[in-house]
C-alpha cells in the first residue's frame, strides 16, 4: 500500500492509494479487477480499517452477477455504479477515528461488517457496525463472523423467540449460517437437529447437534409436528412441507434460500413473500430475518466466542489475489462453514 507523503512543504499530501477488487459490469467472478483507487475518507462517525482478513458470502456473488434483479435498485440498473467494492465481512487494525468516535482508538483490532467495501485493503466502517476482535481468534476467523452470525443469532433469538428446552431444526447446519446456528441454538439450551449432506454430519455432530438428518436419505419434512423453531436456510422445501415438521404452535423462520432459482426478479426473496402470504391462515408463525448489523450483537457474540462457547468454522482460506476463486468455491452452494480470505 502507498502512504501519504509530501514533496515539498509548499505541496500538498500526495492522495494515498490502496488495491481493491472493482467491478464495472455484472456477471461471473471474471468480471472483477485489483485496482489501485484512492483510500476512502471517513466521516465523524467512522473508523478506517487496514484489513487483515476478509470472508465471502452469497451476498458477493448475489450482487456481483445482479442476482436477484433486485440487487440493480441499489447498485445501478445498467453496471454497477463507479467505484463500488464488494465484501461485506472484515477483521482489522483501526488507523484512524472520526470526530466523533468514542469508543474505539488507532491500533485496535476490530471485527464487524459494512454493507460494501471489505474487498480491499483499508474500509471506512461506521463505529456501530464494529467490536473489539476476541483474542482467542485469528483476523481469518474473526472476519468469518459478521453476516452469517448476525444472522443466525436475529433468526433464533429475535425472530424465532428461542427457549431452553425447545426442538429446534436447523436445515443447512454444514453451511456459514448453519454452523454458527447450531451452536447457538445449543448455547440457548434449546435441543438441536441438523439437516447437511452425508459428508457433512460428523462436523454438524462435532458443533454439538444432538441428532442429524443427511438429507440425501431423509426427507426431514415427513417428521410430522417435532419441532418447535425451524430455521430454514436452504430454501430447497415447499412451505407446505416445512409447517409439517413444526407443531401446532411452531415457528418457520426463513433466512432467505441459498437454493432459490438464479435469475429471478426476487431470488432469495421469493420464499420470504410465499411465506408473508401464507402467515395470516396458519396457526403456526411464519416470520423471516434479515441481516442487521451492530455492535451490540457483535460484543454478545464475541463473549460467546471468548468463552469457547461458539467457534466460526472455515473450509478454505484464500490470498486477497485470488478472491474470484474464493467466490467461485462459494457459488458452487457445498462450503463447510465460511470462507476466508488473508490479506
Amino acid at each position: 500500500m502507498r502512504t501519504l507523503r509530501r514533496t515539498t512543504l509548499d505541496t500538498p499530501p500526495v492522495e494515498t492509494a490502496m488495491k481493491a477488487w472493482t467491478w464495472d459490469r455484472y456477471g461471473p467472478p471474471d468480471v472483477l479487477a485489483l485496482k489501485d483507487v484512492d483510500e476512502p475518507r471517513i466521516a465523524p462517525d467512522e473508523v478506517l480499517v487496514r484489513v487483515r482478513a476478509a470472508s465471502v458470502n452469497p451476498y458477493d456473488w448475489r450482487h456481483m452477477r445482479a442476482d436477484p434483479k433486485l440487487v440493480r435498485l441499489s447498485c445501478g440498473l445498467r453496471r454497477p455504479r463507479p467505484g463500488l467494492v464488494l465484501g461485506a465481512d472484515l477483521a482489522g487494525v483501526v488507523a484512524r477515528t472520526g470526530d466523533a468516535v468514542t469508543g474505539l482508538r488507532p491500533g485496535d483490532e476490530v471485527f464487524g461488517e459494512v454493507r460494501l467495501g471489505s474487498f480491499a485493503e483499508a474500509v471506512a466502517v461506521p463505529e456501530d457496525r464494529l467490536a473489539v476482535k476476541p483474542a482467542r481468534l485469528s483476523f481469518e476467523q474473526a472476519a468469518s463472523v459478521s453476516m452469517a452470525a448476525h444472522t443466525a443469532l436475529q433468526g433464533l433469538r429475535d425472530t424465532g423467540r428461542i427457549a431452553a428446552g425447545q426442538r429446534v431444526l436447523v436445515n443447512g447446519a454444514s453451511g456459514g449460517i448453519g454452523t454458527f446456528a447450531v451452536q447457538l441454538a445449543k448455547a440457548f439450551g434449546a435441543e438441536v437437529t441438523g439437516v447437511c449432506s452425508t459428508r457433512n454430519l460428523e462436523l454438524v455432530r462435532s458443533l454439538g447437534a444432538d441428532h442429524v438428518v443427511d438429507y440425501t436419505r431423509e426427507d426431514f419434512t415427513e417428521r410430522k409436528g417435532r419441532y418447535d423453531l425451524l430455521l430454514d436456510i436452504v430454501g430447497d422445501r415447499p412451505l407446505a412441507g416445512l409447517r409439517r415438521c413444526l407443531t401446532s404452535r411452531g415457528t418457520l423462520v426463513i433466512v432467505g434460500g441459498i437454493a432459490s432459482p438464479r435469475g429471478g426478479l426476487l431470488g432469495p426473496a421469493g420464499q420470504i413473500v410465499r411465506g408473508a402470504l401464507a402467515s395470516p391462515f396458519v396457526s403456526q408463525r411464519i416470520d423471516h430475518v434479515g441481516w442487521r448489523p451492530n455492535a451490540e450483537d457483535l460484543r454478545f457474540l464475541s463473549d460467546l466466542m471468548e468463552r469457547e462457547q461458539v467457534t466460526p468454522v472455515i473450509d478454505r482460506t484464500y490470498p486477497f489475489a485470488e478472491l474470484p476463486d474464493a467466490l467461485r468455491y462459494i457459488e458452487r452452494g457445498h462450503a463447510r462453514g465460511k470462507v476466508a480470505i488473508a490479506l
